[in-house]
């Protein structure tokens, strides 16, 4: 019987989930219905309807959604103003609602000067995920928008190192985030058995890193080598992410 029930529970997840009803989109609501925060009411007066909606959550959580074609411009705003100075990016993520219509990038922002929390939404299309990279305006967003690029395949553009972050870098089997994405990977047990045996030691790298040991003149450890050791040598080239495996 558990057996059976178990087998049930697993009836369908190759195929991932279904998509939900699309919802209608809701107004933005009115600034007077939600506790009041400095730079949400700033936000309006200074940039009026590209705050396309203002939501609370969790008691005290302020959330503002803005248009993707502004959402830099307004960035840089919260920032750079003296009177709002979001000096420290906390976190970069996106969120997968599994409606198939569009994921969410999040920018959840601290200002150090104010003490004062605000975060940011943009909502893309699934067809249009793409949108402008904050790597210049916080540096902290380098990795943070490479796990989102790796894990929802949003791409940001001027990023100067948009790569794949915790994926190898040849993966090819898509999203793992995304609510799309089988619980089991896209590939079957054997295709990803028969891909895994047949890595060559350069596909542990990325194009620019082979290019860089090239001009280095440094020879490519070999990572199915156990060294005598019996443990398989992990070690990354000298100078690119490692010690080489040796010390």
């Amino acid at each position: 019987m558990a057996n059976d029930s178990f087998r049930k529970g697993l009836d369908g997840l190759d195929a991932g989930p279904a998509t939900s009803a699309p919802e209608a989109p809701g107004a933005p609501p009115p600034a007077g219905e939600l506790p009041p925060h400095a730079s949400v009411e700033a936000l309006r007066r200074e940039f009026g309807e590209a705050v396309l909606r203002h939501e609370l959550v969790a008691g005290d959580e302020h959330i503002v959604y803005l248009p993707r074609d502004r959402n830099t411009e307004i960035l840089r705003w919260l920032k750079d103003d003296p009177s709002q100075r979001y000096d420290f990016l906390q976190d970069l993520t996106a969120v997968d609602y599994g409606n198939g219509m569009f994921l969410q990038v999040v920018y959840q922002m601290w200002s150090l000067e104010h003490k004062r929390q605000l975060r940011v939404k943009v909502e893309l299309p699934m067809q249009e995920l793409e949108i402008e990279s904050v790597y210049y305006l916080w540096r902290a967003a380098d990795w943070m928008e490479r796990e989102v690029f790796d894990m929802f395949g949003i791409v940001f553009d001027g990023h100067p190192d948009l790569r794949r972050i915790l994926m190898p870098y040849n993966y090819a089997e898509g999203h793992p985030l995304r609510k799309d994405f089988p619980l089991r990977g896209r590939f079957s047990r054997a295709e990803q058995t028969r891909r895994s045996l047949s890595m060559k030691t350069e596909d542990h790298y990325s194009p620019a890193e082979l290019e860089l040991a090239r001009r280095l003149g440094q020879e490519l450890p070999n990572v199915s080598a156990d060294g005598g050791s019996g443990v398989p040598n992990q070690g990354l080239m000298p100078g690119i992410g490692g010690s080489g495996g040796t010390t």
